[in-house]
């Protein structure tokens, strides 16, 4: 049976992911900042970047909760399948 014991980062991975992640926003809006073009071009943007980041994350946690949710559902199915061979054994 597959062990569904969840796993946990180190403390150097979580550090490394979060700091790549402000980094490259930080160097984004700087770049968007000192971009010569018009106000409204650099707010549509800004704009633009929020929502693919917010998408990003939405759809990340998604994939993960339903690979999750299969983990579980297969999980049953194993220890249903299990009881019965067992009581038929019996």
């Amino acid at each position: 049976m597959e062990d569904l014991t969840p796993t946990r980062h180190s403390s150097g991975w979580l550090f490394y992911v979060k700091a790549a992640f402000a980094v490259s926003l930080g160097l984004m809006l700087l770049g968007i900042f000192w971009l010569p073009a018009d106000l409204w071009v650099k707010g549509y943007l800004s704009m633009g970047l929020m929502f693919a980041i917010g998408s990003s994350i939405t759809l990340s946690k998604t994939i993960r909760d339903d690979h999750e949710a299969k983990r579980m559902i297969n999980r049953i199915s194993e220890a249903k399948a299990e009881r019965l061979l067992k009581e038929f054994a019996d």
